[in-house]
């Protein structure tokens, strides 16, 4: 089984972890209050200049990684219901009613002999969604050549990278820049992804896409941060990592997939 080592990243890229890769150590558990130093040496910043915090959640910038620490973390301590939005300022981060139905993406060509793969996993992986939620991913492969942060021509791109082990995949929330609006996936969940799939992997980043934050957290020794819960703590969620500490393990049964809870709270932040 997978370990992750922040938040949606695998210390031995097993899965989608260093946002997915091999085995990997037990994360340790995390305390239920940190300081702002702790916290930001617990973030990593990949070379794409974006900050990535708990495994595979990320941010653009120092100032929205310190705006996340104020408000999801030094301003609750223990907040732990279920599935879960990501709660900023108080309103939901979520696509608005034109963009939920027009999230457009391209693969890059780049991923070379894996490139089907992907393109695969990420038709299976928005179509779940697509089923629970009404959202529409979109995908347009006449920009796949010039598949980059700066192609505006879409949503967002899919890009490989080589994440020297920070993170097996990651994406980013709805209200990040174009410049971030990326899901890279590291060159190891090729070799191998452990107990999650590639279409799991993808799947678990296009939560975060739709602005679903991790389940884990708000299990009995998570982090405790303060977001808006959706339904009742559900270890089985396609957000909950395989295992952080001793405590918090996922029952899911594999993929990982959606859970019924999980559709149950997509439906309701995507009515």
């Amino acid at each position: 089984m997978l370990e992750w080592r922040s938040m949606a990243l695998l210390v031995s890229v097993s899965l989608l972890g260093t946002a997915c890769g091999g085995p990997e150590a037990p994360q340790p558990e995390v305390p239920d209050t940190q300081t702002w130093e702790e916290f930001r040496a617990s973030a990593v910043r990949d070379s794409e200049g974006v900050w990535i915090f708990d495994g595979d959640q990320a941010v653009g910038s120092e100032a929205e990684l310190r705006a996340y620490f104020e408000h999801q973390v030094a301003a609750t301590g223990t907040s732990r219901e279920a599935l879960a939005v990501y709660f900023l300022q108080g309103a939901d981060v979520k696509w608005n009613t034109t963009q939920k139905r027009n999230l457009t993406y391209c693969v890059n060509n780049l991923f070379g002999a894996n490139k089907a793969a992907v393109v695969a996993a990420m038709n299976i992986a928005t179509a779940d969604w697509e089923a629970t939620a009404n959202v529409d991913f979109i995908y347009n492969p006449a920009f796949d050549a010039s598949c980059t942060a700066s192609q505006t021509g879409v949503m967002f791109d899919v890009r490989p990278v080589n994440s020297g082990g920070q993170y097996a995949a990651r994406a980013f929330f709805p209200n990040a820049a174009r410049s971030g609006r990326n899901l890279l996936i590291d060159n190891t969940v090729f070799g191998g992804t452990g107990v999650w799939t590639l279409e799991g992997i993808v799947r678990h980043e296009l939560g975060h896409v739709l602005g679903f934050v991790h389940e884990h957290d708000r299990c009995p020794g998570g982090a405790g941060t303060n977001m808006r819960p959706l339904s009742v703590y559900d270890s089985a969620s396609v957000m909950h990592y395989p295992r952080v500490g001793s405590t918090c393990v996922s029952t899911n049964p594999g993929g990982p997939v959606l859970s019924a809870l999980d559709r149950t709270g997509a439906r309701s932040l995507y009515p």
